[in-house]
């Protein structure tokens, strides 16, 4: 008898809980979308199908998770669930101390109200939206230094997620000191098509960033996801647990951000962890001020619990393998038929490079959003523009657009199954063939600041 080598992608779980999802008609999708003010983010839930607008939250919590839920303690100080919500922190992440949010951005928040001032420059792999958008709202420039290889979508390379280090000591050498308080790695990289980061470029960063006195902070949504393209990319890792190579990524750095929503798996909370103790009591004194008591952070005590459980269920071998197979099973299947794609496929999503599907579109007319709204009015499918609607505001009020106009199809956590995935993969290649009547889109309504969760769009006439 020989082993079996299966093809199939196994989900390593069983289903004991279902939610029913409602099928709509390509009428009534034309009219959610329309109410919405053609934005995918102002659609009801229930009109949508396939929901991959974002992994934030939107994960199955297991059958453990629910279960310590149940014995939390809702103390409003001192409560057991934080110190075990603590010392899971601690022993993965390494940092002294653990600060506790309702979510990520709440955690950047406190930390750029601690340490960012006007004229500052925070240099990263690449800010995401909410980064960014807290960075800006202090005065600071967030600065983004993606590798060369990350401007090249269709071009394989094992870690696109990298920082230039030359650009890196560029920017260091060209800012008065004292004006750069810190250096944000974000792994895996988001706003680069969920592209991973190695640990030899991270550990550069590391010792640049302290052989200049400037604290590194890591971005670590999806920390787990980085550690195992570490261990399945890079050369040296291949025998380590995902949680030992976790370790070794938080021990190259000061602190790190976490929405507990990603590799959290659960549906809220998030932290902020450091090793300075001065810092750490200026953000602890913030954090009563917006988020509660330092011991709940603005978590019930059963999400303290759920995160966790859940940071270490996002460190299973055996899931990390299903999830990131199931990713790059898509991008096989739209390679396949000549969808342009960010290539290699990354850990949490797929990204549609919709400047080049939709090459004849002018990047003015938002040729991402419009790809993300036949995605939805086609089949039912919502994901997420990252591109010039997202990005192209800047903080002086004036346009840029961006180099590459993507959609993010975000997949929840161990919530959709093989057949989803291919029924996705019709509605992207039905999309596409129809692709030179997809309208261009202007925006009518917009806020300030992070306008693509709110604004309102029309699309553009045929002969425009």
């Amino acid at each position: 008898m020989q082993p079996l080598n299966p093809k199939s992608i196994i989900e390593p779980f069983r289903i004991r809980s279902v939610e029913p999802i409602r099928l709509t008609t390509f009428e009534q999708r034309g009219q959610a979308l329309a109410q919405a003010g053609y934005n995918p983010f102002q659609l009801r839930a229930d009109d949508v199908l396939i929901d991959l607008l974002t992994d934030s939250g939107t994960g199955a919590m297991s059958s453990r998770q629910w279960a310590a839920m149940i014995s939390s303690d809702e103390s409003y100080a001192g409560a057991s669930s934080f110190y075990r919500f603590e010392r899971a922190v601690q022993d993965i992440t390494g940092f002294k101390h653990v600060i506790p949010t309702h979510q990520g951005r709440a955690a950047e928040h406190i930390l750029f109200a601690c340490i960012a001032k006007a004229g500052d420059v925070i240099p990263s792999n690449a800010h995401f939206d909410t980064t960014r958008a807290h960075i800006e709202s202090r005065g600071a420039q967030a600065r983004d230094l993606p590798c060369a290889q990350a401007r090249h979508t269709a071009q394989r390379h094992p870690f696109k997620g990298d920082i230039d280090l030359e650009a890196l000591r560029r920017t260091i050498a060209g800012t008065k000191p004292g004006n750069i308080p810190a250096l944000m790695m974000t792994v895996t990289n988001n706003a680069c098509g969920g592209q991973p980061v190695s640990m030899a470029n991270l550990r550069a960063v590391s010792e640049l960033a302290r052989a200049h006195g400037i604290p590194l902070i890591i971005d670590a949504c999806r920390f787990a996801e980085n550690a195992w393209f570490v261990k399945t990319r890079e050369a040296g890792y291949e025998r380590m647990a995902p949680i030992d190579i976790a370790r070794e990524m938080f021990a190259l750095a000061d602190g790190c951000t976490m929405s507990a929503k990603k590799d959290g798996m659960a549906n809220i909370g998030g932290f902020l962890a450091l090793n300075d103790d001065a810092l750490a009591v200026h953000c602890r004194n913030l954090e009563i001020l917006t988020e509660g008591f330092p011991t709940y952070g603005g978590m019930a005590g059963y999400d303290l619990e759920a995160v966790a459980l859940g940071l270490y269920e996002a460190l299973d071998e055996e899931y990390l393998r299903y999830r990131i197979r199931s990713i790059e099973y898509l991008g096989e299947a739209l390679i396949a038929g000549g969808i342009p794609i960010v290539q290699p496929t990354g850990g949490h999503a797929v990204y549609l490079d919709a400047s080049a599907l939709l090459s004849h579109m002018p990047a003015a007319h938002y040729p991402g959003w419009s790809l993300n709204n036949a995605l939805y009015l086609v089949g039912g499918v919502r994901g997420v523009e990252i591109g010039s609607v997202m990005f192209g505001r800047q903080s002086d009020g004036s346009e840029r657009l961006a180099a590459t106009d993507l959609v993010r199809l975000a997949f929840p956590r161990r919530v959709y199954t093989q057949s989803h995935v291919d029924y996705l993969a019709e509605v992207i290649l039905a999309v596409a063939a129809q692709k030179r009547d997809l309208p261009g889109y202007r925006i009518v309504q917009q806020a300030p600041v992070l306008r693509h969760f709110t604004a309102r769009l029309e699309p553009l006439p045929p002969d425009r």
